[in-house]
């Protein structure tokens, strides 16, 4: 039997990543937010992967029970978690973040474009993959 995909939100990445700068001082942090991933698409989406290169995502739910597992919303379109991105802008060695708001109805279209960057990553290290 083939092994079921795992949604997006099940994955559990090994270690964090941190949402700061460790070089920039409080408001001159290096992130944006997104209210929807339709208006990250808008603003964002097609960003040269080159330039925004993507090396790490993580989708976390916004609740908690008292037992530190997160609270998800029956409703598919409830926008209940948030999709965090984390970018290096290799022309400038710029490390950034973004954090848009997400729905589970999302993850088909979210994954496709993960898809994409993940295929360009792979790209990078083409003499070993």
């Amino acid at each position: 039997m083939p092994k079921k995909k795992k949604k997006l939100w099940e994955a559990e990445h090994a270690y964090y990543c941190n949402e700061g700068n460790y070089f920039a001082s409080g408001n001159d942090q290096p992130t944006s937010s997104y209210d929807s991933w339709q208006g990250f698409l808008g603003s964002e989406g097609d960003s040269d992967p080159d330039y925004n290169l993507l090396f790490r995502w993580d989708w976390s739910f916004d609740g908690e029970d008292d037992d530190g597992n997160p609270v998800v919303h029956p409703d598919p379109y409830y926008r209940d978690g948030t999709l965090k991105l984390f970018w290096i802008g290799q022309r400038k060695g710029l490390y950034r973040w973004t954090c848009v708001s997400v729905c589970k109805a999302d993850e088909p279209v979210i994954r496709e474009w993960l898809t994409g960057r993940l295929k360009h990553l792979l790209s990078l290290w083409e003499p070993l993959v």
